[in-house]
């Protein structure tokens, strides 16, 4: 509970600043600087990809010695930790210096100096470095479930870094300075974080020598991290790497009109992320226990949340969206309806997918280690294909071509065949009333909507109100359509009076 609220507080400020402060920077830095830096974050992401896996193996292992106060096991695994961090930070340190070279080819459309370019990418590696090369013990806070220490710093750092660079930017219109702060606020993290984890755990006496050492004696974080690599290196490709598709088949200025949208849906993705992020440790207690009534009634009532708040959620998103970028950077930065309607989808599946890969996890099944090639080789062959001709609207189609078979269609089967022992088509039967009960709702408060007809776009007061009209006509109808169709909407109606 601790966590949920330090990071749903800290959420909540961030995000009103980011907002504002994304007005602020758009207007005095430009739309091309906005972009560039956001191609230069996604191309590091590409080299951060060596990571993938490392901290979620350690963590898992580190949960029953934390549990047992095992010290001298605590001590050996986050030295383990320690000395694959070194290595991999070497790797991306590398990587990064090769990639520089690069940059003449890769940014020889954009109308910023080289020396921006490269002064930008070498702030975020050596932000990352910090992260490998120093903070790598700040995975035994989250496995302790102390990550609201590491929220509350990072997150206030980067509210106080976000307010200098809108100073920089309002007050000298200076890149360099913005850059800068990037810089001295990654530091500055380090430099606190390490004090708490020191004070924390003062008997920990980790060191990368000492994880050299011992890593043979744990020859199963490897294993363990070999296989979330794929698991997560196929996430990346789906959720990081549309802005660079953007730049190479569309524009680098299209990259900051698109980041406009994914800045806003991501943020509310994350937030009820956040509020429903303990669920996960609840799914992994439900099935130990193996009451296979319970663990199915419990499903279908988790289905039944994240079909209702993703059904509104994109909703809302595909008729507010639009008017809300109009009032809050101007009408030039609108896309085209069907960019919102393939955006509003790919965030309805992925909020509703969460309920059964929670399952999955919990039922520990990695083993589909081709689905994720197979999700991954799809997402970059249709991107390309149809960005090239379709531009947005392509590098969107592509992603859906993707989870529909893999997300959608696969995981459920995977679920339920190897973790439930229970038949496939009672999993569709009841899950097309959801999608049915959407379809529903849609249109009729869609008509709805047309009726009242109000101008969102004169003001943000009409936006509110139209934004209430929308949220609460679609909650009301969406709700009760699932609580009369779906019996895990009903089963958890009751669940609710019950408390």
């Amino acid at each position: 509970m601790l966590n949920a609220k330090v990071n749903l507080i800290f959420y909540c400020l961030l995000l009103g600043l980011t907002f504002f402060s994304r007005k602020l920077f758009l207007d005095r830095l430009g739309a091309e600087f906005i972009g560039l830096t956001g191609t230069l974050q996604n191309l590091l992401g590409y080299l951060n990809l060596a990571e993938m896996g490392l901290a979620s193996a350690v963590a898992f292992h580190l949960y029953k010695p934390l549990h047992d106060d095992n010290r001298e096991k605590i001590t050996q695994i986050v030295s383990v930790l320690g000395y694959y961090c070194r290595n991999i930070g070497l790797i991306v340190l590398g990587g990064g210096i090769v990639l520089s070279a690069f940059f003449p080819l890769i940014f020889s459309k954009a109308n910023y100096p080289y020396a921006v370019i490269y002064f930008a990418f070498f702030a975020y590696l050596l932000a990352s470095l910090i992260g490998y090369f120093i903070n790598w013990r700040l995975t035994l806070l989250a496995a302790d479930q102390k990550n609201y220490i590491i929220s509350g710093y990072v997150q206030g750092m980067s509210m106080i870094k976000i307010m200098l660079q809108m100073f920089v930017a309002y007050k000298y219109d200076s890149v360099y300075g913005w850059i800068a702060l990037e810089i001295l606020a990654s530091v500055a993290s380090c430099i606190i974080l390490n004090k708490k984890i020191d004070k924390e755990y003062s008997w920990l006496k980790a060191s990368v020598r000492k994880g050299k050492q011992e890593s043979h004696n744990f020859p199963e974080i490897f294993r363990s991290m070999r296989q979330i690599f794929v698991h997560k290196i196929k996430d990346f490709l789906l959720t990081q790497s549309d802005q660079l598709f953007v730049f190479v088949l569309v524009s680098l200025k299209m990259v900051a009109y698109y980041g406009n949208y994914v800045l806003i849906i991501t943020r509310i993705d994350a937030l009820f992320r956040n509020v429903l992020s303990g669920v996960v440790a609840s799914v992994g207690n439900l099935v130990a226990e193996n009451n296979m009534e319970r663990i199915m009634k419990v499903f279908w009532e988790l289905s039944a949340v994240r079909y209702f708040i993703a059904g509104l959620l994109a909703f809302c998103v595909y008729h507010l969206i639009e008017p809300f970028i109009v009032l809050w950077l101007g009408e030039q930065y609108v896309l085209d309806r069907t960019i919102v309607l393939l955006m509003s989808i790919n965030l309805f599946i992925n909020i509703s997918r969460e309920t059964v890969e929670n399952f999955n996890f919990s039922y520990g099944h990695y083993a589909d280690i081709w689905a994720a090639w197979t999700e991954g080789l799809i997402n970059v062959g249709v991107t390309i294909l149809c960005g090239y001709y379709w531009g947005i609207a392509g590098i969107l189609t592509g992603k859906l071509a993707s989870v529909i078979p893999i997300i959608v269609i696969w995981k459920p089967y995977y679920l339920f065949r190897d973790g439930f022992h229970r038949s496939y088509l009672t999993y569709w039967l009841r899950t097309f009333r959801y999608y049915g009960s959407l379809l529903l709702s849609a249109i009729v408060v869609d008509w709805l909507l047309g009726l009242i007809n109000i101008n969102a776009v004169a003001g943000y007061g009409n936006w509110i109100i139209e934004s209430l009209i929308c949220a609460g006509a679609f909650a009301v109808v969406y709700g009760g359509c699932i609580i009369f169709f779906c019996p895990g909407g009903r089963a958890l109606l009751a669940r609710i009076r019950r408390r």
